[in-house]
């Protein structure tokens, strides 16, 4: 069965996004980014809501860009190729290799999650969020930026019940942010 997989930039403090809704302060430099352009491998489909697919939306065009670095570019080709699942009531369209749901989310990932393929990563706070509290996630890939924002967007909603969690795998990067992947020890439903 195919995994779900919650991977986000965070604050030292648990934010995925400051007060304004700015990501200035992630720190995603060439080690970082090689990093995540090798986890991105694992993926086949990516979950969106409508706000993270419009910010990701860069990514479209950004291997066009000859001022941007290689690893850069690579990480566009690899995002190109990799089918968006975008659950939104507002949006018209979406563009490029991507799909608009409008259906139930938890009938949608249930069928994909039965489907043959690679993992799926969820893309953004609040569509995490509903996850989360429907014991969705398979796995948890945190990269703890060193920065404490004092406020934004929080990782996790507030939850009825405590999720277990193994640590699974560590990396420190020569930035300061740290990377943790955990796997819940069991999944409340």
């Amino acid at each position: 069965m195919r995994k779900v997989i919650y991977s986000t930039m965070v604050s030292l403090d648990g934010f995925t996004a400051d007060l304004k809704r700015s990501l200035d302060w992630v720190i995603i430099d060439e080690e970082l980014h090689g990093f995540v352009n090798e986890q991105e491998r694992e993926i086949d489909t990516y979950l969106f809501g409508r706000r993270m697919y419009e910010v990701m939306q860069y990514w479209e065009t950004a291997d066009q860009d000859p001022t941007i670095p290689e690893y850069m570019r690579e990480y566009a080709r690899i995002w190109k190729h990799i089918l968006k699942m975008v659950f939104s009531k507002t949006l018209e369209q979406v563009q490029g290799n991507a799909r608009l749901v409008r259906g139930n989310i938890v009938e949608e990932i249930a069928q994909l999650k039965a489907q043959p393929g690679k993992s799926m990563s969820v893309g953004g706070a609040h569509i995490a969020s509903n996850l989360i509290q429907l014991g969705l996630i398979d796995e948890y890939r945190l990269f703890i930026h060193p920065v404490v924002l004092g406020g934004g967007t929080p990782m996790f909603p507030a939850l009825d019940k405590q999720i277990g969690l193994r640590l699974a795998e560590t990396r420190t990067f020569s930035s300061g942010v740290v990377f943790l992947r955990y796997q819940p020890t069991k999944q409340e439903r």
